[in-house]
C-alpha cells in the first residue's frame, strides 16, 4: 500500500493494497476504497462510502461528506461509487439523507470536471460527463451517457434521461427526456442529440425512429398523452430498444417534462 506519510488514515477504513494515497489526504471513518484507486493529493474521503475500482480523485476533493442540507442531523447515510470515474479539482460529493433512501449513488466511467457537485440522495449512473461547474441539487436521477454543461444548474427532484444534453449555463427545473438537448436559462429544448448517438454507435435506423419520435413530441402540437399514444404505435412497430427509453424517460417523470 503507497500512502503518504503527511495523510491520516482512520483505522476503520478499509484500504486495498493497491490503493495511492498521496499527500495531505485525509481517509474518515467507515471508508473502503477498492484495488486500483488513486487518491493524488489533499484529498478529503468521509464515511460510511464505498469507492469501487480504479478511480481517480483529484487535489481538493472532497467525497463522502454530510449534506448541508437542515434535514440531516448527523444520520450514517452512504455513498457508493463505481469503478473508473475521474474526479478532477474540488469536486464534491454528499452522502445522503434517512428521508430518502439514504444513499447518494454514482455508477462507472463517469467525468466530473473541476468543482462540479453532486448533492445528497443523487443517482447518477455510467459514462456521463460534468462539465466545470456543473451542479446537481439533492435527489436529482441523472441516467447514462448525459452531458451536464458548465456552471449548469438542476433543481432538486429532476431527471435527466439517457443520452440527453445540457449546454453551457443552462438552468433545469423540469425533467429532460432521454436523447433530448436544453440550453439557456430557464432551460429550452434546441433539438435532439443526435451527435451524441452518432458518437455513441446507436444506428441510423434508430436515430431516425428516434427524429419521428421527437417531432411528435416536440413538433406536431399534440398533448403528451397524444404523443406518446403515437410513439408507442412507432415501437410496437419496430421493437427499438431506444425508442423504449425515451418512452420510459416520459412515463416516470413525476415534475413534468420540459416542452
Amino acid at each position: 500500500m503507497n500512502i503518504h506519510s503527511s495523510s491520516i488514515i482512520h483505522p476503520s477504513s478499509k484500504i486495498d493494497k493497491s490503493v495511492e494515497i498521496g499527500p495531505f489526504c485525509i481517509i474518515g471513518e467507515d471508508v473502503e476504497i477498492k484495488k486500483g484507486s488513486k487518491l493524488l493529493s489533499h484529498v478529503v474521503l468521509k464515511g460510511p462510502t464505498t469507492i469501487g475500482e480504479n478511480n481517480t480523485i483529484y487535489q481538493f476533493a472532497t467525497v463522502g461528506d454530510d449534506t448541508p442540507d437542515k434535514k440531516y442531523k448527523g444520520e450514517k447515510t452512504k455513498l457508493i461509487v463505481g469503478d473508473n470515474n475521474i474526479f478532477r479539482e474540488g469536486v464534491t460529493i454528499h452522502r445522503g439523507t434517512i428521508q430518502d433512501q439514504g444513499i447518494t449513488q454514482i455508477g462507472s466511467n463517469n467525468l466530473f470536471m473541476a468543482y462540479s457537485h453532486v448533492a445528497h440522495d443523487c443517482t447518477v449512473g455510467d459514462n456521463n460527463v460534468f462539465a466545470n461547474l456543473a451542479g446537481i441539487a439533492g435527489h436529482v436521477s441523472i441516467g447514462n451517457n448525459v452531458n451536464v454543461g458548465a456552471i449548469t444548474t438542476v433543481h432538486q427532484f429532476c431527471k435527466m434521461g439517457d443520452f440527453s444534453f445540457a449546454g453551457m449555463n443552462t438552468s433545469i427545473t423540469m425533467d429532460i427526456p432521454a436523447f433530448v438537448k436544453v440550453a439557456s436559462d430557464p432551460a429550452r429544448v434546441i433539438g435532439l442529440n443526435s451527435v451524441g448517438m452518432k458518437r455513441n454507435n446507436i444506428n441510423e435506423e434508430s436515430i431516425s425512429l428516434m427524429k419521428k419520435a421527437y417531432k411528435l413530441l416536440y413538433r406536431k402540437n399534440l398533448k403528451i398523452d397524444e404523443a406518446i399514444k403515437k410513439i408507442k404505435e412507432l415501437h410496437s412497430e419496430s421493437n427499438d430498444s431506444y425508442l423504449e427509453t425515451f418512452i420510459s424517460s416520459i412515463e416516470v417523470s413525476e415534475r413534468g417534462i420540459l416542452r
